[in-house]
């Protein structure tokens, strides 16, 4: 810690400066210490206030700060945190001018950041802060608030479709449905992209009302709302949804009618969420296992109603060497499967400190069946916990790990050791009716297999690896393979020709721009440059695709970021980077629309409902652009 003082001072003295009467001094901590320097062994030293230690100071004042500012066994809490306040001020702050407008633009984008309530600012303790620390700075109140921050996100929308406009990429959404306290719907549409720095982007851009009933016409209409505000309709690649009956109907209709420009027709476009499916599985196969859950978490919130049952349950743990619980094991949340997996794994481990209590107490707890039933449920569960955090990520891409994460998961629930008990193998089967349903090899989306093999570390070797496993009909393995090589390829011919219909854009416009004769040599040279270009594409003996398959990852490298690979070997492969960037920026989770809330769930909080849409969708997207992500300067894709 004491680095840390000695840095954040940013005020240094001098060895002459010592030399000077205390009173010319200019660094601050001289005010910790007596006036006059004493002599020892012939050094001078500095006389703490405090505690009279005598400290050197002949090279600097850095041991007189790290003193007051950490050792000093003698100096009052009050004392010491006013000097740690003073020396964290910079040289720069000398010159300070107070900026009214900064500071205002500032306190709004912390209200939208921290969701503070607009009341707030009308607090009279509010405005008294505020005067105590700049005076001129005028408060302002809760109308005004609300018009400021609908300004700053006008600002910031602006800033963000001049980048969708400038964008070279293809972008995907997330959409998931909110609903408020009064049943209203509000559909959220988030952003994915990856944009000209192979930086993985993720914005919110949407969040609007959705007319009662939410029929299929009502989802699509919203959408083509929002896609309009922002101009991307003929920049879309993909959407993922969650499995709600009127998405499907309403995907369908808009690429059927709308005017979006997609590949093929947006045969791709539709993409079912993972964490939605995945959340199915579980719940389907969990009903197997109902009682045993019902009785630990009955068990559990007795425990929990009152202080006097938790202080008795902590004892018997105590006595089985358990640690104590503060508030009794956590309850699961109702609806969300793997809050339920951490409460009967947490509960698992004071198995025998449940037991006892429920024998103490004349309460009901799972008997050994039951127990053990909710052990192996646990165990088998893990491969469905890991998939569901993967799932989840937004900030890096997993287009490329999703086949690998059905195949975990198809494979669990093809283990035999599932099968030794009844309720399990019934468990097991329920689950596995539920994932043919949704992920059978026909019903996989092809866009999503193909990011696989633009994974350099898989490329068709996995592709191969996993259907081999994953087709039970023999035949049907090198059908799908097959299917995927051609519909990679067709896309791969699509960038190709988009690649070329553009150069030859940008030829003519050139070519109307010379005007002058003068500039004949130019063109000439430029036209032949091209004619070239086109005769050594034509005499290419191997794609950039095929020589992108062919050639052997280098796996010695230790850690792998894909971002980074498609960065590095942009050059190398122009097209297939391009389409890199539109693959593997496919989000299989709506979930990170979520995030974008504090409150739990898909439900509005007390205080969002009572807001007009308009603030509210301000209010929600601006808070999502001003998160800051560490260490977002750079590629940022790890496998």
């Amino acid at each position: 810690m004491s680095g840390n003082v000695s840095d954040s001072s940013g005020i240094g003295e001098s060895a002459d400066e010592l030399l000077q009467t205390p009173h010319s001094r200019r660094a601050k901590v001289w005010e910790y210490y007596e006036p006059d320097l004493v002599e020892v062994d012939n050094v001078q030293k500095a006389v703490c206030k405090y505690c009279s230690m005598k400290l050197a100071c002949k090279s600097g004042t850095s041991s007189l700060r790290n003193h007051i500012g950490e050792s000093c066994p003698k100096i009052d809490d009050e004392s010491r945190n006013r000097f740690l306040a003073t020396i964290k001020k910079k040289p720069s702050d000398v010159g300070f001018v107070f900026d009214p407008q900064r500071s205002r633009q500032l306190m709004i984008k912390y209200c939208i950041h921290a969701e503070v309530a607009f009341r707030k600012f009308d607090d009279p303790y509010f405005e008294e802060w505020m005067d105590s620390m700049q005076p001129t700075f005028k408060v302002i109140r809760r109308q005004t608030v609300r018009n400021d921050c609908v300004d700053v996100y006008e600002q910031m929308k602006d800033q963000l479709r001049i980048e969708f406009e400038s964008l070279d990429s293809r972008v995907c959404l997330t959409s998931d449905m909110w609903t408020s306290v009064q049943e209203l719907g509000y559909m959220c549409v988030t952003a994915h992209y990856i944009d000209g720095n192979f930086n993985l982007k993720k914005k919110v851009i949407s969040f609007k009302k959705v007319k009662y009933p939410h029929t299929s016409a009502a989802i699509e209409e919203t959408l083509c709302k929002c896609l309009n505000e922002w101009g991307i309709k003929r920049k879309l690649f993909t959407l993922t949804l969650d499995n709600a009956a009127n998405n499907k109907p309403a995907v369908d209709s808009f690429v059927q009618h709308q005017d979006h420009g997609m590949l093929f027709g947006g045969v791709d476009f539709h993409v079912r969420c993972s964490a939605h499916i995945l959340n199915i599985l579980v719940q389907d196969g969990t009903r197997y296992v109902h009682k045993t859950i019902e009785k630990i978490r009955e068990l559990l919130r007795h425990i929990a109603s009152l202080p006097s049952r938790i202080q008795s349950f902590n004892a018997i743990a105590t006595n089985l060497d358990l640690p104590e619980k503060a508030v009794g094991i956590n309850l699961d949340i109702p609806n969300r499967w793997n809050s339920t997996y951490l409460m009967i794994g947490e509960a698992l481990e004071y198995k025998g400190a449940l037991n006892n209590y429920a024998s103490e107490n004349g309460e009901i707890a799972p008997d050994d069946v039951e127990w053990t039933n909710a052990e192996v449920m646990c165990t088998f569960l893990k491969a469905f916990e890991e998939a569901t955090k993967l799932v989840s990520a937004d900030r890096t891409p997993t287009a490329h790990l999703f086949l690998h994460m059905v195949l975990c998961i198809r494979q669990a629930l093809r283990d035999p050791q599932w099968s030794t008990s009844g309720t399990m193998s019934n468990l097991v089967y329920a689950m596995g009716q539920k994932f043919d349903k949704y992920w059978k090899e026909s019903k996989l989306n092809v866009a999503v297999v193909i990011a696989t093999v633009l994974d350099p570390t898989k490329k068709s070797d996995f592709l191969e690896f996993f259907f081999e496993k994953y087709c039970e009909n023999v035949d049907d393995i090198e059908k799908c393979l097959e299917g995927v090589k051609d519909m990679m390829r067709s896309y791969y011919e699509k960038y190709e020709e988009a690649r070329r219909t553009t150069e030859h854009s940008v030829s003519r416009q050139v070519s109307a721009n010379i005007g002058s004769p003068v500039l004949g040599k130019r063109r000439l040279e430029e036209e032949f440059a091209q004619y070239k270009s086109r005769r050594r594409s034509y005499m290419q003996p191997k794609s950039e695709l095929d020589m992108y398959l062919e050639k052997i990852f280098d796996s010695s490298g230790g850690s792998f970021d894909i971002l980074i690979w498609w960065k590095t070997h942009a050059e190398k492969y122009p097209m297939l980077s391009t389409m890199a960037r539109d693959f593997l920026a496919i989000p299989f989770s709506t979930v990170s629309s979520e995030s974008a809330f504090s409150c739990s769930g898909r439900t509005l909080g007390d205080s969002r409902c009572s807001m007009t849409p308009e603030t509210l969708e301000a209010l929600v997207c601006g808070k999502d652009w001003l998160i800051k992500i560490p260490n977002n300067e750079g590629p940022s894709g790890t496998a």
